[in-house]
Parts: C-alpha cells; sequence; structure tokens
C-alpha cells in the first residue's frame, strides 16, 4: 500500500503556507474546458511548476494551477490541469490533486472530462453526468494504493458517484434549461484512441462515455471521505461511430463550442451544492 501522507507532505505543507481559505468544493477542469477559472472570482493562484515535485501536465489544454477562487458564495478550489496515467506518472501522483483537496478541507469533489460517446444517442456536445463508473486496466493500480480497504470504505465506494450531488447538479440542468444526459464513464489506458472492436466490448458492458481519466480520481477521492460527482463533455462519437478519425482538436474544438452551457450548468451547481 502506497503511503501519500510519506510521499507528498511536503508538498501539502508549501500548499498550506500560501491557500487564503479551507475550500469546500473542488473541481477538477478537463480537457478543454479550462477557461471556466477565468469565470470566478480568484483569491489566489499557485503555478504547480512551483511546487517542488509536483507533476507537470503535459497535455495540450492542461494549464497547471491551483486556483482558490469564490463563487455563489461557495469557496473553491479549482485544479486546472489534470495529471493523467498515460502521461507515464503512478497511480498516486495521478490521485495527488484528490489527496490534497481533501487535505485542505473539501467536503466535495466535481470532475469534469472529455470524452467519446459510447451510447450512440449522444452526440458531440452533449453533457453526460455519470451514473457509475467503471474501468478495465486500472484496478490493480488502484487495489496497490488503497490496499485492501477497510469495510469503511468499501461502504463509501457504493455511495459513488453522491446521489445527493448528482440530483444537484441535475436540479441546476433544469433551472439553466441545458440538456444533461446521463450514464456510466469508462476508463481507458491511453494514450491512444480506442478501437472499434473495444468500444463494442465497452457499450456491450454497459459504457455510455468512454475516456482517459477521472476514475482514479473519483474513486480514491470517495475512499478520503469526500463526495464526488463527475460531468463528461461529449466531444466526439467514439471509434466505429462516425467516419471522421478521432483527434485532439476535435475534442478541443466541441469543448470550446460548448464552454457557455458548461460553464452555465457549473455555477448554478455550485450555487446549490
Amino acid at each position: 500500500m502506497i503511503n501519500m501522507h510519506k510521499e507528498y507532505s511536503s508538498i501539502i505543507d508549501e500548499i498550506k503556507k500560501q491557500v487564503p481559505f479551507e475550500p469546500e468544493i473542488c473541481i477538477v477542469l478537463g480537457s478543454g474546458l479550462g477557461d471556466f477559472a477565468g469565470k470566478v472570482e480568484t483569491l489566489k493562484s499557485i503555478a504547480t511548476s512551483s511546487i517542488h515535485n509536483y507533476p507537470v501536465s503535459t497535455v495540450e489544454g492542461h494549464q497547471g494551477y491551483l486556483h482558490f477562487s469564490r463563487y455563489g458564495g461557495k469557496k473553491l478550489l479549482i485544479l486546472q490541469g489534470r495529471i493523467h496515467y498515460y502521461e507515464g506518472y503512478s497511480i498516486s501522483q495521478c490521485v495527488l490533486p484528490m489527496y490534497i483537496a481533501a487535505k485542505l478541507g473539501c467536503g466535495k469533489v466535481l470532475l469534469t472530462n472529455a470524452a467519446g460517446g459510447v451510447n450512440p444517442l449522444f452526440k458531440p456536445g452533449s453533457l453526460m453526468l455519470a451514473s457509475s463508473f467503471n474501468s478495465s486496466v486500472i484496478s490493480k493500480k488502484l487495489a496497490d494504493l488503497l490496499g485492501s480497504g477497510t469495510p469503511h470504505q468499501k461502504n463509501l465506494f457504493l455511495n459513488l458517484p453522491s446521489e445527493e450531488m448528482n440530483s444537484k447538479i441535475m436540479d441546476a440542468s433544469f433551472k439553466e434549461n441545458i440538456s444533461l444526459c446521463k450514464g456510466l464513464y469508462w476508463m481507458t489506458m491511453g494514450p491512444s484512441y480506442e478501437t472499434v472492436s473495444e468500444i463494442k466490448m465497452y457499450r456491450k458492458y454497459g459504457a455510455d462515455a468512454v475516456g482517459m481519466s477521472t476514475v482514479p480520481e473519483a474513486y480514491y477521492a470517495s475512499s478520503m471521505g469526500l463526495d464526488v460527482a463527475s460531468i463528461s463533455c461529449i466531444t466526439n462519437f467514439a471509434a466505429g461511430l462516425s467516419a471522421q478519425a478521432l483527434s485532439h482538436a476535435e475534442v478541443m474544438e466541441t469543448a470550446d463550442r460548448v464552454k457557455h452551457d458548461f460553464e452555465r450548468l457549473i455555477k448554478k451547481s455550485i450555487e446549490l451544492l
């Protein structure tokens, strides 16, 4: 079992010296969704590059910042820049932001990501609230991180994602008149996109959207006692569902097209959480 305190206590100490308040909600911004960080009042921004031993995100659209912001009467920790397993990092490095969120006092975490639509009813530009999570590649790594898990930890996983948070996010979508699908988010290893055969298999097992992040963060945050919810921006049809070749450029273009709806949904969700 990996000792997160031993690995990252110096990072926590370094960040705590700079924080302006104890945040309530942590928001992780996925590919192409980083603009949200500039749409709220920010009191303090910390470049992750300035934090000794903090992993560097190498993916386009993932700036490395911790923002301490306020909106709707809530104190926020906004993570602009995700750490992906496919970048060569360990699973403990991928969930480091969740460890930071828990140690700074966050009680809730809202994860966002860009994902491919496996459900043929989900078109590029759709927003999907995760009703559950799965992964065919990461379970052993999570077990190495969490150990066998206490009964309390295992019960927390049964409540993943948070029904209360999902209910309030759905209320936010109604109030803002934003269409919000619900479905199962399936994580793959990456960095290559999935094959047609893999997508057929994932769909057979109930996947509605597929991506390369979020699941480790969701499970680890839950193990730390945080309530968790996740919203995916469906940026493209998954392999085999469209004649168009998959590309990161398409991901960024679609995320940019729906960023205003995404912003309104996140803001209203923050107000209700």
